[in-house]
């Protein structure tokens, strides 16, 4: 698993389909509902007439941590639901997910910071679920 400023991301052989149902499944595991779902490569052909991979920007949500993170600053909204993207690249597919960790960086709000570990390690378990059920046999 590949950590950035603001997300984390693995590759996966698995086909678009499948890696969407594996990161639906995983999230849920891990207590996430899909609050919102956007078809990016759908929406700008509508819009723009133009093509692009398949790319699917799913939102996100753990109820629990949510109410956490709401209670101690209401303007936490403005942060939810955490974004998880399905990009199809041709011979892999890649899954991203944004980092709570970094929203040290737009909010000053310290308290915070225990939700958002905890919010991280759900994600990370969730993404490193995909890659042990996506990886290649080994034989």
């Amino acid at each position: 698993m590949d950590e950035g400023r603001l997300g984390f991301h693995i590759e996966t052989p698995l086909e678009f389909d499948q890696a969407e149902t594996a990161v639906r499944e995983a999230l849920a595991t891990e207590g996430f509902g899909i609050l919102t779902e956007v078809d990016v490569q759908a929406t700008l052909n509508q819009k723009l007439g133009v093509e692009i991979e398949r790319y699917k920007i799913l939102g996100a949500c753990n109820p629990s941590y949510a109410y956490q993170a709401l209670e101690i600053w209401r303007g936490f909204g403005l942060l939810m639901p955490c974004s998880v993207v399905v990009q199809d690249l041709g011979d892999h597919r890649v899954v991203l997910a944004f980092d709570p960790l970094s929203m040290s960086e737009v909010t000053s709000t310290p308290e915070l910071v225990p939700v958002a570990e905890a919010v991280h390690a759900a994600l990370e378990r969730a993404l490193q679920q995909i890659e042990r059920t996506s990886a290649p046999a080994v034989s």
